[in-house]
């Protein structure tokens, strides 16, 4: 199991209406068909790429250009076996994007001087033992340059064969993680690693002493209005959603929705939000205004790691964009906001794909800016 995330000055002024027909919604603009039907053909083109025998099942496309135009549009169905269509109302399980939520909770905490970022591991009580406590800050988790083994990629956790023993605990998955040696000395390079971010839900646990789940609803998901967004503690999804697929060895599709269990993933990507909410919602974290504006400094102080894309605290930027992408067996989302221009992407598809690196969603995401914003194009790390 992967959880991925590798994860502008020109202002087009381009503003989409939908097309006739379709499941598509109207932003009331009367902007160029061309621009609405390049970014179709593009989204197409991906969707016969990325799949198997045939395109990938579902794809959801959300364009805002921050002036009250918008184009939204539901590719292929929400449920092959049944033929139910996707619509911009289904949910999603959107996997590491819930690291933006947990991130924001976070810098709450900072602003209101509960802990600080540069604060070594040492000083919570985490209920795990962590080698090396004392060396490695809270920065360092946010921005994942702590060196802590992958917890997904133990061995121990191999053998549970996603089955959640009886009282379960995140910390059973750190505990197994911090067993295998470090990739490095904290602070010396980048490595994706869920682990920093379960050890991150632990802090706000123990700082608050409430659940990271709960720290999410009451400051976020409530006063930011997210109704359609939730920290699950069950493997229920909310209606209406679209089911998750794989490719088998016959390059045909199968069905694994709720196949991983939430215990597992939890403040790494346990979250459940639909398009509407999470397009208001990467505005609302890009530019600083979920966390506090004391933190955003900090937020997207973005460490360069891969081509012109860099990486900031639980934050990906890159040509002017910034948000983030996650990812899990049947789900794959991306979220991106360009303060420059006040424009929107979101890309999200029922599929996750072992490769490209940057998952197909940011793929989705890149090839609608080359149409926006050409000039400034995100997730560029080698000639395709």
């Amino acid at each position: 199991m992967a959880f991925r995330a590798l994860f502008a000055a020109l202002i087009l002024g381009v503003v989409l209406p939908s097309p006739s027909g379709g499941s598509a919604e109207e932003g009331g603009s009367s902007a160029s068909r061309s621009v609405q039907s390049a970014i179709v053909a593009a989204v197409e083109k991906d969707r016969r790429r990325f799949g198997g025998r045939t395109p990938v099942p579902a794809t959801l496309i959300g364009v805002w250009d921050g002036k009250g135009g918008s184009f939204i549009r539901a590719f292929g169905y929400a449920d092959l076996e049944k033929k139910v269509l996707l619509t911009p109302a289904d949910h999603f399980r959107i996997g590491s994007n819930t690291k933006t939520f947990v991130i924001a909770v976070l810098l709450q905490l900072v602003a209101e001087k509960k802990l600080g970022l540069d604060d070594p591991l040492s000083r919570f009580s985490l209920g795990v033992d962590i080698p090396n406590a004392k060396n490695i800050s809270v920065r360092e988790l946010c921005d994942m340059r702590s060196g802590l083994f992958e917890a997904y990629a133990t061995p121990q956790f191999g053998r549970l064969d996603m089955k959640v023993p009886k009282n379960f605990d995140p910390r059973v998955l750190v505990a197994w993680a911090v067993r295998q040696k470090p990739y490095f000395a904290p602070g010396k390079r980048y490595r994706y690693s869920n682990t920093n971010y379960l050890l991150l839900g632990l802090i706000i646990e123990d700082i608050t002493k409430d659940s990271v789940g709960n720290q999410i609803r009451r400051r976020l998901l409530e006063p930011f209005g997210l109704t359609q967004t939730i920290y699950p503690q069950t493997q229920e999804m909310r209606n209406p959603w679209t089911r998750g697929y794989e490719l088998d060895k016959q390059r045909d599709w199968v069905d694994v929705s709720n196949t991983i269990p939430v215990a597992f993933t939890g403040s790494a990507g346990a979250m459940i939000s639909n398009m509407n909410d999470i397009r208001r919602w990467v505005k609302l974290y890009a530019t600083g205004k979920a966390s506090g504006s004391k933190t955003y400094r900090d937020l997207i102080e973005c460490i360069p790691f891969l081509g012109n894309t860099s990486f900031g605290l639980g934050i990906t930027c890159s040509a002017g964009w910034y948000g983030y992408t996650g990812a899990l067996p049947g789900y794959n989302t991306a979220d991106y906001y360009s303060p420059a221009t006040g424009i929107t992407i979101v890309a999200w598809i029922n599929y996750q794909a072992s490769e490209p690196v940057e998952g197909v969603a940011s793929v989705m995401v890149r090839d609608i800016a080359r149409i926006m914003t050409p000039d400034h194009v995100p997730f560029v790390y080698a000639v395709r």
